[in-house]
């Protein structure tokens, strides 16, 4: 059905309507076609006006559709566009906690400000202004990882050869010094003595005094010891392998057991072995130990927060290891998983 000028709605067997322009790319006898929209999301009003605007750009010698090209992939090379890809490329390998921080400190700090800006024309000095807003809050650490998180995203646009250079290396001594952040933990034998007497002499929930005392022969992280279960646990081979979508860098991890460790935990299989966690919550077994249990047991101990916490105990074996000239690695076996 023709409009006029070139304009026309074509409208197809299955109902649905689209406004198209018909015209002769400049400088040559080829026809070409040109979407408008779709009726009646788009009004004839409308389209009208994205015909005259194409009409002016065919009277300066611009092919319009060439032109929408031309937007489209600009488009689709801004930093946000690139970092969304980086994002959805890696994130599958990441834990999702770690990766819901990334997205959201992207979104919330860095794509506000640089987003739509062509990743091949990002500078050092409109990095460090993004930085510097978040620096501008207090929040040191955050601009660092952002930091972190920009370089990345520039470095796979280099890679992908939408970039030439990746400029966060050159901010280096930038911004302030960001502050050491350590877990409160207790490095000294004598208090790790006391420490230690102090859980086998806790009084409260049995589950709990047994996450306290495997706690320091395993190494692991707080959540990882929480969400452990009797499934991923076998005694015989003194072995605890920890699947790769618990793992923050999504790898499978295996945690060999001492003597003492199957013993704790041989004693506590009677008790919470039926169920599927370890060291279930106290409310529902269907659940995992509050993230708060630990600590709270070590506050009715008589040990605050700035002496110690459930972090602390993977400071404090990396300590003490590293004093003795043992130094925690982890490494590949042949069947790709990791081991300490």
């Amino acid at each position: 059905m023709s409009d006029g000028r070139g304009m026309f709605l074509l409208v197809q067997p299955s109902g649905s309507r689209w406004w198209r322009m018909e015209y002769r790319r400049p400088g040559t006898h080829k026809k070409n076609q040109l979407s408008l929209g779709v009726y009646p999301d788009v009004s004839l009003k409308k389209a009208r006006e994205r015909r005259e605007d194409a009409r002016k750009r065919l009277a300066e010698g611009i092919d319009p559709g060439d032109k929408r090209k031309a937007e489209a992939a600009a488009s689709a090379e801004t930093f946000e566009a690139v970092a969304r890809e980086w994002f959805a490329k890696h994130s599958p390998n990441w834990a999702p906690g770690h990766s819901s921080k990334i997205i959201r400190r992207l979104e919330l700090d860095v794509f506000p400000w640089m987003g739509g800006k062509p990743v091949a024309s990002i500078a050092a000095p409109e990095v460090l202004s993004v930085l510097r807003r978040i620096e501008s809050r207090g929040v040191i650490e955050t601009a660092y990882r952002a930091k972190t998180n920009i370089g990345q995203v520039m470095r796979y646009a280099v890679a992908t050869g939408r970039a030439t250079a990746d400029p966060t290396p050159s901010l280096r001594g930038a911004l302030a010094p960001s502050p050491e952040h350590h877990h409160a933990t207790i490095t000294d034998p004598e208090g790790i003595g006391e420490l230690l007497r102090a859980i086998d002499a806790y009084a409260g929930d049995y589950a709990t005094r047994t996450a306290l005392q495997l706690a320091p022969l395993v190494f692991v992280r707080p959540g990882e010891l929480r969400h452990a279960e009797w499934a991923e646990i076998d005694l015989d081979k003194a072995e605890w392998r920890i699947p790769a979508h618990k793992m923050k860098m999504r790898a499978p991890h295996i945690v060999p057991l001492a003597s003492q460790a199957v013993a704790i935990l041989s004693d506590l299989l009677p008790l919470t072995g039926p169920g599927r966690y370890v060291f279930p919550s106290a409310r529902s077994r269907a659940r995992p130990m509050s993230e708060n249990t630990v600590n709270a047991a070590l506050r009715r101990m008589g040990f605050d927060k700035t002496t110690m916490t459930g972090h602390g105990f993977r400071s404090m074996a990396s300590t003490l290891l590293n004093e003795q000239g043992v130094e925690p690695r982890r490494h590949r076996t042949p069947a790709g998983t990791r081991r300490t």
